[in-house]
């Protein structure tokens, strides 16, 4: 397995439009919460984007009522050239309606969302016509060459409905020869690791905003811990991790701070990334000890 790292592309933020980056690498943007969008030689491919207030609305009055530290760093309606959107489970921070209906207006990308909430995708404004819904163990060939896997996710913990699909998902997503696991919302479960490793993975996406008792009681359950990040990179044998799920809701986050302390006693020859919401990164093989990219 080649050794791959992160670098900032780019002096700062530069989300705009998701104008198309200069030159055929594959780069991402980190959107906030789970989301991100990736683009490869003309090829655009989102992962759990929430770029809406819908949650603010959903939620005015109660324990969380969930108001963005952070702005929508894209307006939805304003992206061009998706051609895929997939969705890690149907939390409305991953599959919001407000997002997709904004997305449909000048895209009509493919939708990947778990089999177990296919109907709850379609209440959201997924065409069933443009809805690939899928379980853990399932394959879709994006065509060029990129490919996704579904992988099981356990939100607290391993869920699956009547019919044996995985409520909860991951997705491994291969693009110009990098396979990029994103976790969507997850703990570390049995066998993961082990999982993990026979993909060869090269780059993990992990969320560290970790989980506790009070938000589990009022509806918000959890996902890693920095270190328990760590840790998965070091047993699935994954050379670099980006950390998210940080930074948007005052009640379901992770100081930067401690969490880019944490990764630097922890990480040993880990590559690591705390990425700026909008900031465009490059990913490239790791010729060399790259240096980490600790954020502000």
């Amino acid at each position: 397995m080649s050794a791959w790292t992160v670098r900032a592309d780019g002096e700062g933020p530069d989300v705009g439009h998701l104008t198309r980056a200069a030159g055929g690498g594959l780069r991402f943007w980190w959107l906030g919460q789970a989301g991100f969008a990736f683009e490869h030689a003309g090829r655009r491919i989102l992962i759990d984007p929430y770029l809406s207030d819908s949650l603010a609305r959903k939620y005015k009055g109660t324990v969380f009522p969930h108001i963005r530290l952070q702005p929508v760093p894209v307006e939805p309606a304003a992206v061009k050239g998706v051609d895929a959107v997939l969705h890690s489970h149907a939390h409305t921070d991953h599959l919001d309606p407000d997002t997709v209906q904004a997305l449909l207006r000048h895209n009509a990308p493919l939708f990947v969302a778990p089999r177990a909430r296919r109907q709850v995708a379609l209440e959201r404004h997924i065409p069933e016509g443009r809805l690939q819904a899928v379980t853990a163990g399932d394959h879709v060939d994006l065509g060029t060459g990129i490919t996704v896997t579904a992988v099981p996710a356990a939100h607290e913990e391993l869920e699956l409905d009547h019919n044996g699909d995985s409520v909860f998902l991951g997705y491994i997503l291969e693009i110009a020869g990098v396979r990029i696991y994103h976790s969507g919302d997850c703990v570390p479960y049995d066998g993961q690791a082990e999982l993990l490793r026979s993909h060869n993975v090269d780059l993990a996406l992990l969320p560290i905003n970790g989980r506790d008792s009070r938000r589990l009681q009022n509806g918000v359950p959890g996902n890693f811990t920095v270190r328990e990040a760590a840790a998965l990179c070091r047993q699935a044998a994954i050379p670099a991790v980006v950390g998210h799920h940080f930074g948007l809701f005052d009640f379901n986050t992770v100081p930067r701070e401690e969490a880019a302390r944490e990764l630097g006693e922890v990480a040993g020859e880990l590559h690591w990334t705390l990425p700026e919401v909008g900031r465009c990164y490059a990913i490239e093989p790791a010729l060399q000890p790259a240096e980490q990219l600790k954020g502000s």
